[in-house]
């Protein structure tokens, strides 16, 4: 179990308030990092959850719509917690219309949270672990949330496919990059994940049964079923993986 011990190291986690940046937070901290929450609202739930794990838990305020922030915050969780070893970048959002429909305001909201603040944020982290990687053999570890919709079409969310679509690819990008700077890069899709975002979905009783008939395992995936994923992506397990899109969906890309 050593391959997968997160002991003295950091994790930075957008959007990790809720959801499955929760789920993976608490899993980071499970395996023995110290968590930094990043996102606009306070994690206050999840630190407290983190810190009764006896793991530090530090809360770092940031509107990831731009990239305004980025320097800072990295700077920030670097000063307050002596280091960056992971960088888990869950923070996303979505806007639902018609193609035909579809308003600038919109596809450039979903783009510069989920795709350009994210390759920054990636950026500024990696700056930071190329600088310990070579002096102590440690890799630094990135993780990108990709989606379902990196590999499908979807309907009705044009800037959100395009976006995920770009997490996967750039993944790969930086993948090839940096792995001879002692950083791995891969990312998680995950399936239909029972979050605050898929409420509407669930209650919709049709839509709901249409879902569950395509997933093999025959039920929504819950914030912790991500989680092992991010710790496997975190860890020493993974310091072959590069540029991988991991796929966490109950086996709906298999149907």
């Amino acid at each position: 179990m050593a391959l997968f011990d997160l002991t003295g190291r950091v994790a930075l986690v957008t959007g990790a308030n809720t959801g499955i940046g929760q789920g993976i937070a608490l899993a980071l901290a499970a395996a023995g990092a110290d968590i930094a929450a990043v996102g606009r609202s306070e994690a206050t739930e999840t630190a407290a959850k983190v810190r009764s794990m006896g793991r530090r838990c530090e809360l770092v305020g940031a509107d990831l719509s731009s990239v305004g922030p980025v320097t800072e915050v990295v700077g920030t969780v670097v000063s307050k917690l002596g280091r960056l070893d992971i960088l888990v970048n869950n923070a996303g959002i979505i806007r639902r219309a018609d193609s035909l429909d579809f308003t600038e305001a919109d596809w450039d909201a979903v783009m510069d949270t989920n795709l350009k603040t994210l390759f920054f944020l990636c950026q500024a982290a990696a700056r930071h672990m190329t600088g310990w990687s070579g002096q102590t053999g440690q890799r630094g570890k990135i993780i990108n949330v990709a989606s379902l919709l990196s590999f499908q079409g979807g309907i009705r969310v044009p800037s959100y496919t395009a976006s995920k679509s770009g997490v996967a690819g750039l993944t790969k990008l930086l993948a090839n990059e940096w792995a001879a700077k002692g950083i791995n890069v891969n990312a998680i899709a995950p399936g239909y994940i029972a979050t605050n975002n898929t409420a509407a979905l669930q209650a919709d009783e049709t839509r709901n049964r249409q879902i569950l008939e395509r997933i093999p395992e025959g039920r929504w995936g819950a914030p912790e079923d991500i989680g092992g994923a991010a710790v496997f992506l975190a860890s020493k397990a993974s310091d072959y993986v590069q540029g991988h899109v991991l796929t966490v969906d109950g086996g709906w890309m298999g149907r």
